[in-house]
Protein backbone atom coordinates (compact mmCIF):
# COMPACT_ATOMS: atom_id res chain seq x y z
CA UNK A 1 0.00 0.00 0.00
CA UNK A 2 1.38 3.21 -0.80
CA UNK A 3 1.28 6.01 2.13
CA UNK A 4 1.70 9.49 2.34
CA UNK A 5 0.96 12.59 3.49
CA UNK A 6 -0.35 16.20 2.08
CA UNK A 7 -0.65 19.75 2.78
CA UNK A 8 -4.50 20.66 2.12
CA UNK A 9 -7.80 21.47 2.81
CA UNK A 10 -9.83 18.38 3.70
CA UNK A 11 -12.69 19.48 1.78
CA UNK A 12 -10.33 19.19 -1.62
CA UNK A 13 -8.44 16.04 -1.44
CA UNK A 14 -9.33 13.07 -3.78
CA UNK A 15 -10.70 9.79 -2.76
CA UNK A 16 -12.90 7.18 -2.99
CA UNK A 17 -13.49 7.73 1.13
CA UNK A 18 -12.16 10.89 3.33
CA UNK A 19 -12.29 9.79 7.05
CA UNK A 20 -13.50 12.55 9.67
CA UNK A 21 -12.98 12.38 13.41
CA UNK A 22 -15.46 13.21 16.24
CA UNK A 23 -15.33 12.78 20.04
CA UNK A 24 -18.44 11.57 21.86
CA UNK A 25 -20.59 14.34 23.26
CA UNK A 26 -19.45 17.00 20.75
CA UNK A 27 -22.18 18.90 19.40
CA UNK A 28 -20.70 20.70 16.72
CA UNK A 29 -17.88 19.59 14.64
CA UNK A 30 -14.46 21.75 13.96
CA UNK A 31 -11.35 21.35 12.74
CA UNK A 32 -11.37 19.83 9.55
CA UNK A 33 -14.59 18.07 10.22
CA UNK A 34 -15.97 21.48 10.76
CA UNK A 35 -14.89 22.14 7.32
CA UNK A 36 -16.21 19.14 5.88
CA UNK A 37 -19.43 19.45 7.56
CA UNK A 38 -19.59 22.78 6.31
CA UNK A 39 -19.17 21.83 2.61
CA UNK A 40 -21.68 19.35 3.09
CA UNK A 41 -24.58 21.87 4.67
CA UNK A 42 -24.18 20.97 7.91
CA UNK A 43 -25.07 17.00 7.21
CA UNK A 44 -22.66 15.62 9.84
CA UNK A 45 -24.47 18.31 12.29
CA UNK A 46 -27.59 17.38 11.79
CA UNK A 47 -26.93 13.60 11.96
CA UNK A 48 -25.41 14.44 15.63
CA UNK A 49 -28.80 16.03 16.57
CA UNK A 50 -31.19 13.22 15.09
CA UNK A 51 -29.10 10.82 17.52
CA UNK A 52 -27.74 8.82 14.58
CA UNK A 53 -23.82 10.10 14.56
CA UNK A 54 -22.59 10.10 18.72
CA UNK A 55 -19.16 9.64 18.42
CA UNK A 56 -18.77 6.43 20.31
CA UNK A 57 -15.61 4.95 19.93
CA UNK A 58 -15.55 2.40 16.65
CA UNK A 59 -18.30 4.41 15.54
CA UNK A 60 -18.04 5.13 11.80
CA UNK A 61 -21.22 6.53 9.80
CA UNK A 62 -20.35 6.39 6.12
CA UNK A 63 -22.35 9.38 4.27
CA UNK A 64 -22.30 10.09 0.57
CA UNK A 65 -21.47 13.50 -0.83
CA UNK A 66 -23.62 13.41 -4.62
CA UNK A 67 -20.94 15.63 -6.02
CA UNK A 68 -20.86 18.12 -2.94
CA UNK A 69 -16.79 17.35 -2.82
CA UNK A 70 -14.28 15.94 -4.74
CA UNK A 71 -14.14 12.52 -2.58
CA UNK A 72 -16.86 9.82 -2.99
CA UNK A 73 -18.02 9.58 0.32
CA UNK A 74 -17.13 11.03 3.52
CA UNK A 75 -17.34 8.32 7.03
CA UNK A 76 -17.44 9.83 10.24
CA UNK A 77 -15.29 7.92 12.90
CA UNK A 78 -16.34 7.79 16.35
CA UNK A 79 -13.12 8.49 19.06
CA UNK A 80 -14.69 8.06 22.02
CA UNK A 81 -14.96 10.40 25.18
CA UNK A 82 -11.87 12.59 25.10
CA UNK A 83 -10.61 11.75 28.55
CA UNK A 84 -9.91 8.14 27.75
CA UNK A 85 -8.32 9.41 23.58
CA UNK A 86 -4.88 8.11 23.56
CA UNK A 87 -2.99 6.72 20.17
CA UNK A 88 -4.11 2.92 20.97
CA UNK A 89 -8.16 4.94 20.28
CA UNK A 90 -6.52 5.93 16.87
CA UNK A 91 -5.12 2.12 15.88
CA UNK A 92 -8.15 0.44 16.82
CA UNK A 93 -10.72 2.96 15.34
CA UNK A 94 -8.19 3.50 12.10
CA UNK A 95 -8.24 -0.30 11.77
CA UNK A 96 -11.87 -0.90 11.78
CA UNK A 97 -12.72 2.02 9.83
CA UNK A 98 -9.88 0.56 7.18
CA UNK A 99 -11.88 -2.79 7.02
CA UNK A 100 -15.23 -1.20 6.28
CA UNK A 101 -13.62 0.93 3.43
CA UNK A 102 -12.26 -2.00 1.82
CA UNK A 103 -15.45 -3.91 2.60
CA UNK A 104 -17.32 -1.39 0.04
CA UNK A 105 -14.61 -1.55 -2.49
CA UNK A 106 -12.60 2.02 -1.28
CA UNK A 107 -9.11 1.80 -3.32
CA UNK A 108 -7.86 5.48 -2.31
CA UNK A 109 -8.17 5.99 1.24
CA UNK A 110 -7.82 9.97 3.27
CA UNK A 111 -8.09 10.45 6.23
CA UNK A 112 -7.60 13.44 8.64
CA UNK A 113 -4.86 13.48 11.38
CA UNK A 114 -6.95 11.98 14.79
CA UNK A 115 -5.76 13.69 18.12
CA UNK A 116 -3.54 16.14 16.86
CA UNK A 117 -5.30 18.96 17.77
CA UNK A 118 -7.97 18.56 20.60
CA UNK A 119 -6.68 14.88 20.99
CA UNK A 120 -3.66 16.42 22.29
CA UNK A 121 -1.35 13.55 20.42
CA UNK A 122 1.79 14.96 19.07
CA UNK A 123 1.23 14.81 15.07
CA UNK A 124 3.96 12.33 13.92
CA UNK A 125 2.67 10.62 16.72
CA UNK A 126 -1.01 10.78 15.73
CA UNK A 127 0.54 9.59 12.37
CA UNK A 128 2.70 6.52 13.34
CA UNK A 129 -0.71 5.41 14.66
CA UNK A 130 -2.92 5.60 12.09
CA UNK A 131 -0.34 4.44 9.82
CA UNK A 132 0.09 1.06 12.49
CA UNK A 133 -3.68 0.67 12.68
CA UNK A 134 -4.57 0.68 9.48
CA UNK A 135 -1.59 -1.53 7.87
CA UNK A 136 -2.40 -4.11 10.86
CA UNK A 137 -6.22 -3.87 10.21
CA UNK A 138 -5.98 -4.69 6.98
CA UNK A 139 -3.56 -7.49 7.22
CA UNK A 140 -4.49 -10.89 5.86
CA UNK A 141 -2.62 -14.21 5.22
CA UNK A 142 -3.35 -15.48 2.03
CA UNK A 143 -0.12 -17.09 1.00
CA UNK A 144 -1.84 -20.62 -0.13
CA UNK A 145 -5.05 -19.31 -0.93
CA UNK A 146 -6.14 -19.63 -5.01
CA UNK A 147 -9.57 -19.20 -5.21
CA UNK A 148 -10.79 -15.77 -6.57
CA UNK A 149 -12.62 -14.33 -3.75
CA UNK A 150 -9.66 -12.59 -2.16
CA UNK A 151 -10.52 -8.95 -0.58
CA UNK A 152 -10.38 -5.96 -2.87
CA UNK A 153 -7.18 -4.18 -1.77
CA UNK A 154 -6.53 -0.89 -0.70
CA UNK A 155 -4.36 1.26 -2.41
CA UNK A 156 -3.29 3.95 -1.00
CA UNK A 157 -3.92 5.69 2.58
CA UNK A 158 -3.60 9.64 2.60
CA UNK A 159 -2.95 11.81 5.83
CA UNK A 160 -4.35 15.34 5.57
CA UNK A 161 -2.75 18.03 7.22
CA UNK A 162 -3.53 21.90 6.56
CA UNK A 163 -0.64 23.06 8.26
CA UNK A 164 2.56 22.65 6.53
CA UNK A 165 4.94 23.24 8.77
CA UNK A 166 3.75 19.90 10.38
CA UNK A 167 4.35 18.20 7.27
CA UNK A 168 7.84 16.81 8.23
CA UNK A 169 6.42 15.49 11.54
CA UNK A 170 3.94 13.73 10.33
CA UNK A 171 5.61 12.16 7.53
CA UNK A 172 8.22 10.87 9.43
CA UNK A 173 5.34 9.46 11.73
CA UNK A 174 4.17 8.11 8.86
CA UNK A 175 7.30 6.37 7.91
CA UNK A 176 7.88 5.19 11.47
CA UNK A 177 4.72 3.64 11.79
CA UNK A 178 5.11 1.75 8.25
CA UNK A 179 8.20 0.08 9.47
CA UNK A 180 6.60 -1.03 12.80
CA UNK A 181 3.50 -2.12 10.72
CA UNK A 182 5.78 -4.25 7.86
CA UNK A 183 8.03 -5.53 10.73
CA UNK A 184 4.80 -7.29 12.51
CA UNK A 185 3.54 -8.39 9.32
CA UNK A 186 6.48 -10.67 8.48
CA UNK A 187 5.98 -11.66 12.26
CA UNK A 188 2.88 -12.75 11.54
CA UNK A 189 3.61 -14.26 8.18
CA UNK A 190 6.18 -16.60 9.66
CA UNK A 191 3.87 -17.95 12.65
CA UNK A 192 1.13 -17.90 10.10
CA UNK A 193 2.49 -20.18 7.69
CA UNK A 194 1.86 -24.31 7.84
CA UNK A 195 4.91 -25.68 9.31
CA UNK A 196 5.66 -28.03 6.38
CA UNK A 197 6.56 -24.54 4.66
CA UNK A 198 8.12 -23.21 8.11
CA UNK A 199 10.81 -25.75 9.42
CA UNK A 200 14.27 -24.48 11.34
CA UNK A 201 15.78 -23.92 7.91
CA UNK A 202 12.67 -22.11 6.37
CA UNK A 203 13.41 -19.82 9.36
CA UNK A 204 16.91 -19.48 8.56
CA UNK A 205 16.52 -18.91 5.03
CA UNK A 206 14.07 -15.69 6.40
CA UNK A 207 16.89 -14.25 8.91
CA UNK A 208 19.11 -14.13 6.08
CA UNK A 209 16.81 -12.58 3.81
CA UNK A 210 16.17 -10.20 6.92
CA UNK A 211 19.78 -9.67 7.35
CA UNK A 212 20.10 -8.80 3.30
CA UNK A 213 17.50 -6.29 3.68
CA UNK A 214 17.77 -4.53 7.10
CA UNK A 215 21.96 -4.64 6.42
CA UNK A 216 22.48 -6.90 9.70
CA UNK A 217 25.09 -9.79 10.12
CA UNK A 218 23.80 -13.34 10.10
CA UNK A 219 25.17 -16.95 11.57
CA UNK A 220 23.58 -20.47 11.33
CA UNK A 221 25.01 -22.58 13.92
CA UNK A 222 24.37 -25.86 12.30
CA UNK A 223 23.89 -29.44 14.02
CA UNK A 224 27.71 -30.01 14.41
CA UNK A 225 28.90 -26.42 15.62
CA UNK A 226 26.09 -26.78 18.31
CA UNK A 227 28.03 -30.23 19.39
CA UNK A 228 30.99 -28.82 19.55
CA UNK A 229 29.82 -26.19 21.48
CA UNK A 230 27.85 -28.27 23.99
CA UNK A 231 23.97 -27.07 23.42
CA UNK A 232 22.62 -30.37 24.71
CA UNK A 233 19.68 -28.87 25.88
CA UNK A 234 18.58 -27.67 21.88
CA UNK A 235 20.07 -30.88 20.71
CA UNK A 236 18.13 -33.02 23.22
CA UNK A 237 14.18 -31.59 21.61
CA UNK A 238 15.79 -31.61 18.13
CA UNK A 239 16.44 -35.52 18.71
CA UNK A 240 12.92 -36.84 17.50
CA UNK A 241 12.73 -34.95 14.26
CA UNK A 242 14.46 -35.48 10.44
CA UNK A 243 14.58 -31.28 10.12
CA UNK A 244 18.10 -30.38 11.57
CA UNK A 245 18.04 -27.70 14.31
CA UNK A 246 19.37 -24.16 13.50
CA UNK A 247 20.72 -21.43 15.94
CA UNK A 248 20.14 -18.15 14.20
CA UNK A 249 22.58 -15.09 15.39
CA UNK A 250 21.52 -11.69 14.02
CA UNK A 251 23.58 -8.76 14.81
CA UNK A 252 23.45 -4.53 14.39
CA UNK A 253 25.87 -2.85 14.85
CA UNK A 254 24.54 0.68 15.48
CA UNK A 255 27.14 2.14 18.31
CA UNK A 256 30.38 1.42 17.25
CA UNK A 257 31.58 3.95 20.79
CA UNK A 258 30.54 1.10 22.78
CA UNK A 259 30.84 -2.20 20.97
CA UNK A 260 30.59 -4.60 24.47
CA UNK A 261 27.09 -3.07 25.03
CA UNK A 262 25.15 -5.52 23.46
CA UNK A 263 20.83 -5.95 23.87
CA UNK A 264 20.20 -9.23 23.41
CA UNK A 265 16.93 -10.03 22.17
CA UNK A 266 16.13 -14.05 22.47
CA UNK A 267 13.18 -16.17 20.85
CA UNK A 268 12.15 -19.08 21.02
CA UNK A 269 11.38 -20.89 17.63
CA UNK A 270 9.65 -24.59 18.07
CA UNK A 271 8.22 -24.67 14.36
CA UNK A 272 5.56 -27.45 15.15
CA UNK A 273 5.11 -28.86 18.47
CA UNK A 274 3.64 -31.62 19.00
CA UNK A 275 4.79 -32.50 22.72
CA UNK A 276 7.40 -35.28 21.94
CA UNK A 277 7.24 -38.32 23.42
CA UNK A 278 5.09 -36.51 25.89
CA UNK A 279 2.42 -36.08 22.97
CA UNK A 280 -0.54 -33.39 22.89
CA UNK A 281 -4.21 -33.74 22.66
CA UNK A 282 -5.10 -34.15 18.66
CA UNK A 283 -7.54 -30.77 19.46
CA UNK A 284 -5.88 -27.99 19.03
CA UNK A 285 -2.91 -29.56 17.80
CA UNK A 286 -2.59 -27.60 14.57
CA UNK A 287 -2.18 -23.92 15.90
CA UNK A 288 1.22 -25.40 17.09
CA UNK A 289 2.45 -23.75 14.15
CA UNK A 290 2.48 -20.96 16.02
CA UNK A 291 5.03 -22.41 18.76
CA UNK A 292 7.80 -20.05 16.71
CA UNK A 293 6.26 -16.73 17.19
CA UNK A 294 9.04 -15.93 20.08
CA UNK A 295 11.22 -16.56 17.00
CA UNK A 296 9.68 -15.11 14.86
CA UNK A 297 8.93 -11.63 16.65
CA UNK A 298 12.95 -11.62 17.04
CA UNK A 299 13.70 -11.75 13.47
CA UNK A 300 10.70 -8.98 13.02
CA UNK A 301 11.83 -6.74 15.19
CA UNK A 302 15.52 -7.49 13.75
CA UNK A 303 14.45 -5.92 10.57
CA UNK A 304 12.74 -2.90 12.14
CA UNK A 305 15.77 -1.62 14.21
CA UNK A 306 18.43 -2.62 10.93
CA UNK A 307 16.00 -0.26 8.97
CA UNK A 308 15.62 2.38 11.76
CA UNK A 309 19.08 2.49 12.35
CA UNK A 310 19.18 3.65 16.12
CA UNK A 311 22.49 4.30 18.06
CA UNK A 312 22.71 1.02 19.91
CA UNK A 313 23.96 -2.41 19.50
CA UNK A 314 21.41 -5.60 19.55
CA UNK A 315 22.09 -9.12 18.88
CA UNK A 316 19.35 -11.56 17.97
CA UNK A 317 19.56 -15.41 18.80
CA UNK A 318 16.87 -17.37 17.55
CA UNK A 319 17.12 -21.22 18.58
CA UNK A 320 15.13 -23.46 16.40
CA UNK A 321 13.92 -26.69 15.96
CA UNK A 322 11.06 -29.19 15.50
CA UNK A 323 9.71 -31.61 18.76
CA UNK A 324 8.46 -34.74 17.50
CA UNK A 325 7.69 -38.10 18.87
CA UNK A 326 10.15 -40.85 16.59
CA UNK A 327 12.40 -43.85 17.53
CA UNK A 328 15.18 -41.41 18.33
CA UNK A 329 13.36 -38.84 20.47
CA UNK A 330 14.40 -37.57 23.89
CA UNK A 331 12.39 -39.62 26.39
CA UNK A 332 10.59 -38.37 29.81
CA UNK A 333 13.61 -39.07 32.59
CA UNK A 334 16.49 -38.07 29.88
CA UNK A 335 18.80 -35.79 31.13
CA UNK A 336 20.64 -33.44 29.11
CA UNK A 337 23.27 -30.67 29.61
CA UNK A 338 22.96 -26.84 28.83
CA UNK A 339 25.67 -24.83 27.36
CA UNK A 340 26.51 -23.45 30.77
CA UNK A 341 26.94 -26.91 32.25
CA UNK A 342 24.03 -27.11 34.21
CA UNK A 343 22.31 -30.47 34.03
CA UNK A 344 18.79 -30.99 33.18
CA UNK A 345 16.06 -33.88 33.95
CA UNK A 346 13.77 -33.66 31.13
CA UNK A 347 10.74 -34.15 33.26
CA UNK A 348 8.25 -33.69 30.18
CA UNK A 349 8.99 -33.38 26.92
CA UNK A 350 6.39 -30.91 25.94
CA UNK A 351 8.12 -28.54 28.75
CA UNK A 352 10.66 -28.04 24.98
CA UNK A 353 10.86 -24.10 24.43
CA UNK A 354 12.78 -23.40 27.97
CA UNK A 355 14.99 -25.94 26.51
CA UNK A 356 15.98 -24.08 23.39
CA UNK A 357 16.07 -21.14 25.64
CA UNK A 358 18.24 -22.18 28.10
CA UNK A 359 21.27 -23.15 25.75
CA UNK A 360 20.72 -19.44 23.82
CA UNK A 361 20.71 -17.45 27.44
CA UNK A 362 23.54 -19.16 28.30
CA UNK A 363 25.18 -18.27 24.83
CA UNK A 364 23.57 -14.73 25.26
CA UNK A 365 25.76 -14.62 28.64
CA UNK A 366 29.10 -16.03 27.22
CA UNK A 367 29.10 -13.28 24.39
CA UNK A 368 28.33 -10.44 26.72
CA UNK A 369 24.82 -9.78 25.79
CA UNK A 370 22.78 -7.58 28.53
CA UNK A 371 20.06 -6.57 28.78
CA UNK A 372 18.25 -9.99 27.52
CA UNK A 373 14.87 -9.96 26.28
CA UNK A 374 13.45 -13.39 25.62
CA UNK A 375 10.22 -14.09 24.29
CA UNK A 376 8.35 -17.43 23.85
CA UNK A 377 5.18 -18.72 23.49
CA UNK A 378 6.06 -21.27 26.64
CA UNK A 379 3.10 -22.06 28.91
CA UNK A 380 -0.80 -22.84 28.56
CA UNK A 381 -0.67 -21.28 32.20
CA UNK A 382 -0.10 -17.93 31.39
CA UNK A 383 -2.93 -17.78 29.02
CA UNK A 384 -4.95 -19.26 32.16
CA UNK A 385 -3.90 -16.45 34.28
CA UNK A 386 -4.13 -13.55 31.64
CA UNK A 387 -6.09 -14.62 28.56
CA UNK A 388 -5.11 -13.05 25.44
CA UNK A 389 -5.27 -9.91 26.39
CA UNK A 390 -1.80 -9.16 28.65
CA UNK A 391 1.85 -10.81 27.77
CA UNK A 392 3.18 -12.42 31.20
CA UNK A 393 6.32 -10.52 31.98
CA UNK A 394 9.13 -11.43 35.08
CA UNK A 395 12.44 -10.37 35.37
CA UNK A 396 15.57 -10.31 37.31
CA UNK A 397 15.88 -6.85 37.11
CA UNK A 398 13.08 -4.15 37.63
CA UNK A 399 14.60 -1.75 35.86
CA UNK A 400 14.98 -3.26 32.84
CA UNK A 401 11.32 -4.59 32.99
CA UNK A 402 10.00 -0.64 33.41
CA UNK A 403 11.50 0.34 30.85
CA UNK A 404 10.31 -2.36 29.03
CA UNK A 405 6.59 -1.66 30.46
CA UNK A 406 7.03 2.18 29.09
CA UNK A 407 7.82 0.80 25.76
CA UNK A 408 4.47 -1.47 25.80
CA UNK A 409 2.59 1.38 26.96
CA UNK A 410 3.39 3.16 24.10
CA UNK A 411 2.58 0.72 21.76
CA UNK A 412 -0.54 -0.57 23.05
CA UNK A 413 0.87 -4.11 23.63
CA UNK A 414 0.50 -5.37 27.26
CA UNK A 415 2.24 -6.62 29.74
CA UNK A 416 1.60 -7.60 33.47
CA UNK A 417 4.20 -9.05 35.70
CA UNK A 418 4.29 -11.74 37.60
CA UNK A 419 6.90 -13.00 40.43
CA UNK A 420 9.17 -15.41 40.73
CA UNK A 421 10.02 -15.27 44.07
CA UNK A 422 12.73 -17.77 44.92
CA UNK A 423 9.93 -20.12 47.01
CA UNK A 424 8.97 -21.20 43.62
CA UNK A 425 12.63 -22.85 42.90
CA UNK A 426 11.55 -25.66 45.24
CA UNK A 427 9.30 -26.57 42.55
CA UNK A 428 11.93 -27.19 39.80
CA UNK A 429 14.26 -29.07 42.26
CA UNK A 430 15.38 -32.36 40.81
CA UNK A 431 16.79 -35.62 42.80
CA UNK A 432 18.85 -36.71 39.57
CA UNK A 433 20.02 -33.28 37.86
CA UNK A 434 20.80 -29.72 38.75
CA UNK A 435 17.46 -28.77 37.97
CA UNK A 436 14.25 -30.09 35.71
CA UNK A 437 12.55 -28.75 32.97
CA UNK A 438 8.77 -28.84 34.99
CA UNK A 439 7.52 -27.92 38.03
CA UNK A 440 4.32 -29.02 38.01
CA UNK A 441 0.80 -27.92 37.42
CA UNK A 442 0.90 -24.98 39.78
CA UNK A 443 2.13 -21.75 39.30
CA UNK A 444 3.56 -22.91 35.89
CA UNK A 445 4.24 -19.74 34.20
CA UNK A 446 6.29 -19.01 37.59
CA UNK A 447 8.30 -22.16 37.52
CA UNK A 448 9.16 -22.39 33.50
CA UNK A 449 10.75 -18.30 34.29
CA UNK A 450 12.56 -19.87 37.18
CA UNK A 451 13.94 -22.44 34.80
CA UNK A 452 14.92 -20.02 32.61
CA UNK A 453 16.39 -17.57 35.12
CA UNK A 454 18.79 -20.63 36.12
CA UNK A 455 20.60 -19.53 32.55
CA UNK A 456 20.25 -15.86 32.50
CA UNK A 457 22.05 -15.90 36.02
CA UNK A 458 22.90 -12.98 37.21
CA UNK A 459 22.84 -10.74 33.29
CA UNK A 460 19.86 -8.31 33.74
CA UNK A 461 17.02 -10.25 32.37
CA UNK A 462 13.23 -10.38 31.44
CA UNK A 463 11.13 -13.34 30.39
CA UNK A 464 8.02 -12.38 28.36
CA UNK A 465 5.19 -15.18 27.99
CA UNK A 466 3.06 -14.78 25.06
CA UNK A 467 1.50 -18.44 24.80
CA UNK A 468 -1.67 -16.07 25.39
CA UNK A 469 -0.97 -13.67 23.24
CA UNK A 470 0.94 -14.76 19.79
CA UNK A 471 -2.56 -15.45 18.37
CA UNK A 472 -6.32 -14.33 18.27
CA UNK A 473 -9.30 -16.58 17.86
CA UNK A 474 -11.28 -13.45 16.17
CA UNK A 475 -10.50 -10.29 14.51
CA UNK A 476 -10.96 -6.93 16.83
CA UNK A 477 -9.16 -3.74 16.04
CA UNK A 478 -6.19 -3.74 14.78
CA UNK A 479 -5.72 -7.54 15.86
CA UNK A 480 -6.64 -10.08 12.60
CA UNK A 481 -7.09 -13.71 13.02
CA UNK A 482 -4.50 -15.46 13.30
CA UNK A 483 -0.88 -14.66 14.53
CA UNK A 484 -0.83 -11.51 16.46
CA UNK A 485 2.57 -10.32 15.50
CA UNK A 486 2.91 -9.02 19.89
CA UNK A 487 5.89 -8.01 20.73
CA UNK A 488 7.61 -6.59 17.91
CA UNK A 489 6.23 -3.32 18.42
CA UNK A 490 7.52 -3.46 22.07
CA UNK A 491 10.67 -4.66 21.29
CA UNK A 492 11.36 -2.04 19.05
CA UNK A 493 10.54 1.02 21.05
CA UNK A 494 11.85 -0.47 23.49
CA UNK A 495 15.49 -0.38 21.11
CA UNK A 496 14.73 2.85 20.01
CA UNK A 497 14.00 4.24 23.70
CA UNK A 498 17.48 2.59 25.08
CA UNK A 499 18.98 4.31 22.44
CA UNK A 500 17.65 7.63 23.00
CA UNK A 501 18.48 6.98 26.73
CA UNK A 502 22.11 6.19 26.29
CA UNK A 503 22.63 9.65 23.88
CA UNK A 504 21.40 11.36 26.84
CA UNK A 505 23.75 10.04 28.79
CA UNK A 506 26.79 10.82 26.78
CA UNK A 507 25.41 14.28 25.93
CA UNK A 508 24.78 15.15 30.14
Amino acid sequence: MRIRAIARDATKVRADALIVALFQGVKRPDGATGAVDRALDGAISKLIADGEIKGKKGELTLIHVFGNLPTSRVAVLGLGPRRSFNAEVVRTSMAEAARAMRRIGAKRIATVLHGAGAGGLEPGFAAQAIAEGTLLGLYAYRKQVKNADAPSEVLELTIVETQRSKLREVRDGLALGQVMAESTFLARDMSNTPANHMTPSDMADAARKVAEEAGLDVTVLERDEMERMGMGAILGVAKGSAEPPKFIILKYQGDGDAPDRVVGLVGKGVTFDTGGISLKPAAGMASMKTDMSGGASVIAAMRAIGLLKPKINVTGLVPTSENMPSSTAQKPGDIVTALNGKTIEVDNTDAEGRLLLADALSYGRQIGLSPMIDIATLTGAISVSLGNVCTGAFTNHQPTLNRLMRAAAVTGEKLWQLPIHDEYREQNRSDVADVKNTGGRNAGSITAALFLAEFSESTPWVHLDIAGTARMDSTKGYQVKGSSGVPVRTLVQFVLDSANRRSRRRVA
